[in-house]
Parts: C-alpha cells; structure tokens; sequence
C-alpha cells in the first residue's frame, strides 16, 4: 500500500530568515495524522537566508541528519567538531545522551537549502558522536546508494536504528528497483524531479508511505533525486 503525502499538504513556517516545510509534525505544526513513519520523526526541508542560523540549542536521544542540497551550512557543536557540510555530503549526529551545536549559513549572498532529518535510536542515553561523509554524484546517477545504515556497510555513516537511507540521481526514463523485507516499510522523500513509485506519480517535494509491499519499481519521468528509507 502506498500513501501519497503531496508538498502542498506539509507544515508551513516562515520565520523570515528561515523558510521551513515540515513532513511531520514539528514546532508549531501540529497534525496527528502526521506524527512519523516508523523510526522517522523529522523532515524539514529548510532554507536560510544569507548570514542567518539556528544559534546553539540543545538536543537528546535522536539521530539527526543533514543533507545539504544547495550552499553551505557551517556546524558546530559540543563535541569539538566544527565543519562545512555541502551538496553530496551526509552528517549523522547522534544526540544521545545531550549535545550543544548550532548551525549557520556562513555566504553572505546565497541562501542554503538543506533537509534535516531526524530518526528515532533504539537505544536511549549513549554517548553523543558525530560522522560525516562526502557521497559523489556518479555514485548515486541510475542507481540506489547507500548513504546510512546501522551497520555503516558499503562506507555509509553509521545510524543507531535499523534503518536504510539509499540516495539517488535518476535521468528521464531511467529506473531503480527496491526489495523490502518482510515487515518492514518505506519512505520515499522527493527531493526534485518527477517519479512515479510502483506507479504512484510524486512530484518535487511529494513523499510517498509505503507498507506491505514487497518490491518498489522507482521510475524517472524527470531529472530527479530521491531519498528512501527503509525502515523498522
């Protein structure tokens, strides 16, 4: 079965310097249709303008992803790390048991836009960490890739939670195919482009939830990206 969750349906906030669509409910956004997907609680797709940022806050027993689709986004945080995360990169930040960081456009001219992706742990109270690793365009162009895992196989970052997060690029006509095992279900996340998903058509921003399917055909009526989780 598959449910299609439209852009247009997402959680709006316009702070101004910051312009954010929720996936899920979060902040001041509320729906209690829209509280997750499994082990996903949080997509936001966020974009900051020029010299603006999210000042230092605090955050607890979560797995959070960037993932960097246009500028540059400084981080900094309470474990010493302070780093650029640009397009192609992935940055897991593992809250555990509390961390401090703060995240900020450093461009004086251009906007970043960026998803920020929040995964339930399985394990409460461990010790934060940090990891970020660079996911070159050819490695993602007509096929899924493996950019998180529990495992951290196939040179993903490393997520607490059995969680799959596959990136792809596909051109017009082109097609991917994944397998889901038994009780486990997906999310599909459209970051641009035109897909149609078991032939579900999703638009730029579009997600799709899917459940007691056992194989998805992905196929690109655009250029597109997509993002895929498979989840617990």
């Amino acid at each position: 079965m598959i449910t299609l969750r439209k852009s247009s349906d997402r959680g709006q906030a316009d702070h101004g310097w910051l312009h954010s669509q929720h996936s899920f409910s979060f902040a001041d956004y509320y729906d209690p249709r829209e509280m997750g997907w499994g082990a996903l609680r949080v997509i936001n797709e966020d974009r900051v303008e020029p010299g603006q940022g999210f000042g230092t806050h605090g955050h607890r027993d979560m797995e959070i992803i960037s993932y960097v689709l246009a500028g540059e986004l400084e981080h900094k945080d309470s474990m010493g790390n302070g780093t650029l995360i640009r397009p192609g990169d992935v940055q897991r930040m593992s809250a555990g048991s509390g961390v401090r960081h703060s995240e900020f456009n450093p461009s004086p001219r251009s906007p970043v836009h960026f998803l920020q992706i929040w995964i339930e742990p399985a394990t409460l109270g461990m010790a934060p960490s940090y990891e970020q690793k660079f996911f070159a365009p050819e490695d993602k162009r007509g096929r899924l890739r493996l950019v998180a895992s529990r495992d951290g196989r196939e040179g993903s970052v490393t997520l607490h939670r059995d969680v799959d997060l596959y990136a792809s690029l596909l051109a017009p006509g082109e097609q991917v195919s994944h397998s889901l095992a038994a009780k486990r279900r997906a999310y599909l996340h459209l970051v641009r482009g035109a897909v149609r998903v078991n032939g579900v058509q999703l638009e730029t921003g579009d997600a799709a939830k899917i459940e007691m399917e056992q194989k998805l055909t992905i196929a690109a009526d655009a250029d597109s990206e997509v993002l895929l989780f498979d989840l617990d």
